[in-house]
């Protein structure tokens, strides 16, 4: 498979997750599993950050879940962040989470969905800048995609240049100075779906990426498999593996 270079996503993926984040299942769940780990918080007062928000559809969920939270958002594509504040109603500043133009200990909570694996993202500069804009106590929540060897075409059409596992991650930010780390595996029961996507049906580099509307009845009974697994979860039924990587951390 051709090597990635670092460069940011490109506009046509932005434009395929503008349309489709407010509605595919895969993005419902996510928002979800992040919401779920920020319910607890109680960081009104000091705000939280979606460091790599894209063109907002995590803002606008959080907004309508926890309107009473003082939402930012950090995104590196200016047409993205323009989308974004326009669709969830929220500040975005422009800028890279490799360095961010935010004072120290500014935010309570950062989240951060699938943007440390990004080619153009140096995952140390973007921890340490995490870490720099949380205040003492402020709470991480990340989602990273799972296995090297889930690697595809989704991987080159939206950039993604390293994948992780739930030991790989906690090392990570235990490496940042984390502490009070969580990690987990999610999207487990339709991982042999997606295993058989991506390594068989859509294995050639030159296929798009996963983001594209679904049938309805497919859509909907994928998200329904999504909300049972996380039901699950929250029995505290772990999983030895997913498509996905979700890690909780706290700034010491």
């Amino acid at each position: 498979m051709a090597s990635l270079q670092k460069r940011p996503v490109e506009p046509a993926e932005y434009e395929l997750m503008d349309a489709a984040e407010q509605g595919m299942w895969w993005y419902r769940a996510l928002h979800a599993h992040a919401i779920g780990q920020i319910r607890p918080l109680r960081v009104a007062g000091a705000g939280l950050l979606d460091a790599g928000c894209g063109t907002g559809g995590f803002l606008a969920r959080l907004r309508a879940a926890r309107p009473e939270l003082a939402s930012t958002g950090l995104e590196y594509f200016p047409a993205a962040a323009a989308r974004a504040r326009a669709k969830a109603g929220v500040p975005v500043a422009i800028g890279s989470v490799n360095a961010m133009p935010f004072a120290d200990a500014r935010f309570g909570a950062v989240v951060s969905l699938d943007v440390l694996c990004h080619a153009a993202v140096e995952p140390e500069a973007a921890l340490a800048e995490m870490a720099r804009v949380l205040m003492p106590g402020g709470v991480l929540v990340l989602n990273l995609p799972a296995f090297d060897w889930l690697r595809s075409a989704h991987d080159l059409r939206v950039q993604n240049s390293r994948r992780f596992t739930a030991g790989t991650a906690r090392r990570m930010l235990a490496a940042a100075g984390f502490t009070a780390i969580r990690t987990g595996y999610w999207n487990a029961l339709l991982l042999p779906l997606m295993v058989a996507q991506r390594k068989l049906l859509a294995r050639a580099p030159h296929h798009g990426s996963d983001v594209a509307p679904f049938p309805p009845w497919l859509d909907h009974s994928l998200h329904a498999v999504t909300v049972l697994e996380r039901r699950l979860m929250g029995l505290g039924l772990p999983f030895p593996a997913g498509g996905s990587v979700l890690a909780t951390a706290t700034r010491s």
